[in-house]
């Protein structure tokens, strides 16, 4: 395993980031055999474990606390704060006191003294960034939090989860903190995949420029990229994530997707490998990315995943995933 410095600092950490989101009510409800593929990807040498406070209302940090017990020195820990956790208007956001409340609440779930890269989940229009990163450079100061990162959508929705920080808001970060002489953002965590390329637009260049590490999300892009949804087959409702969020995939919206996975499992078959293997592979050839999150919910998932290292991505391989999906667009 070949660590990178995240970002510009001296953090060293795995390319591929064990992403816990599966772990809990979400994906993978057993406590025990949870631990047991997050204690395997340890052992092969992932050093980097990112989950949130709202991932199944928590439950995930406990269950990484779990699995860390004796092992946490060696271990790089991130977590995120944002997700309503109550009913309360200031159990949300990022306020001083969300922030404040909820870095408590994520130590004591995940039992340990300090967070190693603690992430703003979504932007938070209500709540002037100079209050959110004066409160986050009180917390590297505390000793509670030892680097600030982001973490984003790809655009700009209604819905929670769509909320997006654009490439220029990031910079001006980066001015805030300079000219108060807060602790800066050093990684950005945003969606990218095979069929969802925008950060390769903006916010890439960007964070090659400023030093800004990028931890990849959903390079699977839900499964889409495991080669699990085949046009024709019918959804195979093996997850929560299967049958709640994808539903019918004979739905139109899904049909480009799936012509782009049929021109896919082609050349991933060329080099023996399958398709999630090479999709992960994919996603950490750009060299504006430092780790690539994958989130297995078996053990099987996470053996593949692991594998994705050994795969080697062509410029020929390249060329042709440029023709289905061009750099900087989407095929969502």
């Amino acid at each position: 395993m070949e660590y990178r410095n995240l970002g510009r600092t001296g953090l060293k950490v795995s390319p591929l980031c064990l992403g816990a989101m599966m772990f809990g009510s979400w994906g993978n409800p057993d406590h025990e055999d949870s631990i047991r593929i997050i204690h395997r990807a340890l052992d092969a040498g992932i050093n980097f474990v990112d989950t949130a406070n709202g991932y199944s209302e928590g439950e995930s940090e406990v269950i990484v606390g779990k699995a860390l017990k004796g092992k946490r020195e060696g271990t790089v820990l991130a977590t995120k704060v944002w997700a309503p956790v109550g009913e309360s208007p200031n159990q949300r956001g990022l306020s001083r006191k969300a922030i404040q409340e909820q870095v408590e609440n994520s130590l004591r779930r995940l039992d340990t003294d300090v967070i190693d890269l603690y992430q703003i989940h979504r932007p938070d229009p209500t709540t002037p960034m100079e209050e959110t990163l004066s409160t986050l450079s009180d917390l590297v100061r505390q000793g509670k939090v030892r680097y600030l990162g982001l973490s984003t959508n790809h655009y700009a929705g209604e819905a929670l989860w769509e909320k997006r920080f654009a490439a220029w808001e990031i910079v001006e970060t980066l001015w805030l903190s300079d000219r108060h002489g807060w602790e800066r953002f050093v990684s950005l965590q945003p969606p990218y995949s095979i069929l969802r390329r925008v950060m390769e637009a903006e916010h890439f260049p960007m964070a090659l420029k400023f030093g800004i590490a990028n931890i990849v999300w959903s390079p699977l892009e839900g499964g889409w990229l495991s080669g699990k949804y085949r046009r024709g087959a019918g959804n195979p409702k093996d997850s929560q994530r299967a049958e709640k969020w994808v539903g019918d995939i004979d739905n139109p919206k899904f049909q480009r997707r799936l012509d782009i996975v049929e021109k896919l499992l082609p050349l991933a078959e060329a080099k023996g490998v399958p398709l999630a293997r090479f999709a992960n592979a994919w996603a950490l050839r750009h060299p504006a990315v430092t780790s690539a999150i994958i989130g297995p919910r078996t053990l099987e998932q996470l053996e593949d995943s692991l594998q994705a290292l050994d795969v080697q991505i062509t410029d020929e391989d390249a060329r042709q995933i440029d023709g289905l999906v061009p750099p900087g667009t989407s095929a969502l």
